[in-house]
């Protein structure tokens, strides 16, 4: 726990500075941290993202973190450009005779595809506002936590213990509570947009839905067998060990177009 903690503090140190300050230095940090996010997931297939289908499926999840408007003087428009890419990425299979089959191609493509979505929605969030990004963080961590403690102290009745034997339903419930009071002392304090009961519905269905995200890491991590999926972080495992809320978090809460 001493360690979780101090890394915990070290990174946050890191990490919120450069939200803070935005513009070029967060997309560069959020470029990186989503790549590290990659190398993990196609390490767990026992994939090497050092290699020419590795090097593609880089380019795919660049290609997705890129800002819309930022091929517009271009000819082509992301979704074309990442259409060659993963036509390349499936011609790499003839090339390599097999070697490179087809269920390793879909597999890297949905991993550019699943990190990269929810990386840009996060870049995207920052965009609308610090105050957005927050909120996320904040609610994100209360459903953490709340799940965490209050499965602790009451928890009895397993939630789903075939992809994660230690979370229950009291602490999953308990999440969704402790972040609907954190969001509604965050919404009394901040300038964020909406009334109250949408608010409070918002807050609902993104705990439900980070911690759908949490168990999605779960589900792949105890497939390919793997305790953790990397090693940067001390105590609490690699990048997508502590993004896996954000990945589904972000993505909805723009959907819920907030700040429009």
């Amino acid at each position: 726990m001493r360690q979780r903690i101090i890394t915990g503090v070290v990174a946050a140190a890191l990490f919120l500075p450069i939200v803070f300050f935005g513009g070029l230095p967060f997309m560069l940090l959020t470029y990186l941290l989503a790549s590290i996010g990659l190398y993990e997931l196609i390490r767990m297939k026992k994939l090497s993202i050092f290699s020419p289908y590795g090097l593609l499926v880089l380019l795919i999840l660049w290609v997705i973190l890129l800002p819309n408007e930022s091929l517009a003087d271009f000819y082509y428009s992301k979704t074309e450009v990442g259409i060659v890419l993963i036509l390349l990425l499936l011609t790499y299979t003839v090339i390599t005779k097999n070697r490179f089959n087809f269920e390793d191609a879909a597999f890297s493509a949905l991993s550019a595809l699943y990190v990269g979505i929810g990386f840009y929605f996060l870049i995207e969030t920052r965009e609308a506002g610090l105050v957005y990004i927050f909120y996320s963080l904040f609610i994100i961590w209360a459903t953490d936590s709340g799940a965490y403690f209050i499965g602790k102290a009451i928890g009895k009745k397993k939630l789903w213990p075939e992809i994660s034997p230690n979370k229950t339903v009291e602490g999953s419930l308990g999440g969704v509570v402790c972040a609907v009071i954190v969001a509604i002392l965050f919404g009394l304090f901040s300038n964020i947009n909406g009334t109250i009961i949408t608010f409070i519905g918002m807050t609902i269905v993104l705990s439900i839905f980070g911690q759908i995200g949490d168990l999605v890491q779960s589900a792949y991590k105890r497939h390919f067998n793997v305790k953790d999926s990397g090693t940067i972080l001390p105590g609490h495992g690699g990048i997508l060990d502590r993004v896996d809320s954000w990945l589904f978090v972000f993505p909805l809460l723009n959907l819920f177009h907030l700040w429009s």
